[in-house]
């Protein structure tokens, strides 16, 4: 059996490094549920509602928000004991990673908003082509 040791030095060392990797592992699950750039660009809808439907359905972020919120508690916590640095490479990854959700879910918003605009355009457009054609036939 190894010789355990109690140096505090060398106790700081490994929880910092066990505190890295934690936030790293949150942040690559945060990264692994965010669409991919082809469904996000990529479509195989028939029409522009199922196009929007299928672009509302990728922008989804709900899966990564967790992870992430996970990996920025545990960096916090960490640069509040001292692991961190103000300017760590770690925490920069995650203020990318917020800004990319956060865009995301403001980019989801606005396809919702036209998945319910859509729908009426087309059938106010239609009544009125209606309304055209009725007024534009004779009268028998």
């Amino acid at each position: 059996m190894g010789q355990t040791t109690f140096d505090d030095d060398e106790l700081l060392d490994e929880a910092t490094d066990e505190k890295r990797e934690v936030v790293r592992e949150h942040l690559a699950d945060a990264r692994a549920e965010l669409p991919t750039a082809d469904a996000v660009w990529e479509t195989d809808a028939d029409n522009v509602l199922g196009a929007l439907n299928g672009l509302s359905a990728a922008l989804d972020t709900d899966a990564a928000v967790e992870p992430l919120r996970q990996a920025r508690k545990e960096f916090l916590l960490g640069r509040q004991a001292g692991v961190f640095e103000e300017s760590d490479e770690l925490g920069e990854e995650i203020e990318a990673a917020v800004e990319l959700v956060d865009s995301l879910q403001e980019a989801h918003e606005r396809v919702g908003e036209l998945t319910s605009t859509v729908p009426k355009l087309r059938s106010d457009l239609q009544d009125a082509h209606a309304e055209a054609d009725d007024a534009g036939a004779p009268e028998a």
